[in-house]
Parts: C-alpha cells; sequence; structure tokens
C-alpha cells in the first residue's frame, strides 16, 4: 500500500539512525509542523535542535513543509543551520525531488519523516524515498479532533 511507511515509530527519537545510515541514507527530510516542532509554535524544542546538530555529522537535512506563510518559514530558518522550504505542496512530489537533484543525492538515498500518512509519507513514496511515520510530537495535548483525525489516518495504513 502506497501510504504504508517503511517505518512506523511512536518518536523521532525511535528512529534508527545508525540502520539507516549503514542502508547509505544521506539525506533525512523532515515534516515541520508536529513532526519537529509543535504545530505553529515556530520554536524547535531543545532535544530536537541537540538531535539535529548530531544527525548534521552523518546526513543531509532539511525541512520540507506544506506551511505558506513566509513570515512563519523564515522564523524557522532564523534558527536552523538547514534548509527549510515550506510551501512545498505535500504530496506532491515536486520540492522534494528538486532538493534532492540539488544536493546530488538519489530517492533512494533520502528518507521522508513526517506525522501525516497523506501528505509527508505519500510525498516520501512519489519522490521514491525511504519514508517514516512518527507520532505528533505533541501528541498528548492535541485537541480531540485532531487526535480521532490521526487514529483514522493510523487505521488506514495498517491495513
Amino acid at each position: 500500500m502506497i501510504l504504508k511507511p517503511d517505518y512506523n515509530l511512536i518518536s523521532l527519537f525511535d528512529i534508527p539512525f545508525d540502520e539507516l545510515k549503514k542502508q547509505g541514507v544521506k539525506a533525512l527530510l523532515f515534516d515541520l509542523d508536529s513532526t519537529v516542532m509543535p504545530s505553529k509554535s515556530g520554536k524547535f524544542p531543545e532535544n530536537v535542535i541537540l538531535l539535529l546538530k548530531k544527525l548534521q555529522n552523518d546526513f543531509r537535512i532539511a525541512i520540507i513543509s506544506n506551511n505558506k506563510r513566509n513570515e512563519y518559514i523564515n522564523k524557522v530558518r532564523s534558527q536552523s543551520f538547514f534548509p527549510v522550504i515550506g510551501n512545498a505542496d505535500k504530496p506532491n512530489p515536486k520540492v522534494i525531488q528538486q532538493f534532492l537533484k540539488s544536493i546530488n543525492t538519489a530517492p533512494q538515498n533520502a528518507v521522508m519523516i513526517g506525522d501525516r500518512p497523506l501528505t509527508d509519507i505519500l510525498a516520501g513514496k512519489l519522490s521514491g524515498t525511504k519514508t517514516i511515520l512518527v507520532d505528533s510530537i505533541t501528541k498528548d495535548t492535541e485537541n480531540i479532533p485532531t487526535r480521532f483525525i490521526r487514529k483514522l489516518e493510523r487505521l488506514v495504513i495498517r491495513k
């Protein structure tokens, strides 16, 4: 099934980065809101910054976000030591493919990591990358309708 991720994990901190490196992965593409920072917060949690700094020794890192607000994306860029690309229109694979081409990395040597099967995982699959689905970084504090939609999405990918 095209929406089924290669890895379905609880947290960013559960991702087997050493295993990915052994598989030849050279680039990690992260979704922004609810994946590496609380939605619409514009601020990376300290533990995520520490993880990303550690990972930059072994991987090229980028944020690929559907967020269209330039002010918000620029706020995120001001805290980042890696490319942050907004207005990506996921699941359209075009932005991912363009970014990978710009860093001379084949799709099979990249991973798309995100919290949404219908945007992040599908974009990765359509791009030819490996995919990792993680729970929202704020799953315990999200509102009830959002939690319900996330549960439905995960039921679909289990089939």
